[in-house]
């Protein structure tokens, strides 16, 4: 397995991680009283979601495209 693919699977591993972090974040009673009074989620609530998915959508083309030799 190269490197890239590696390194690829990794992030992707991390990604998922940091969105089930983030699921889990949006649960907690602080934040679904500031959901239901503002109508969103707290902001890092929202960067755990947007670091998670671009780690996720990197990854996974990290790891499927990566550096053709």
């Amino acid at each position: 397995m190269r490197m890239n693919r590696i390194l690829g699977l990794v992030i992707l591993a991390i990604g998922v991680a940091l969105l089930i972090f983030a699921y889990h974040s949006t649960n907690a009673p602080l934040e679904k009283l500031s959901n239901s009074l503002t109508g969103r989620y707290s902001n890092e609530t929202v960067w755990y979601f947007v670091a998670g998915l671009g780690a996720v959508i990197g990854g996974a083309l990290l790891a499927t495209v990566g550096r053709r030799t």
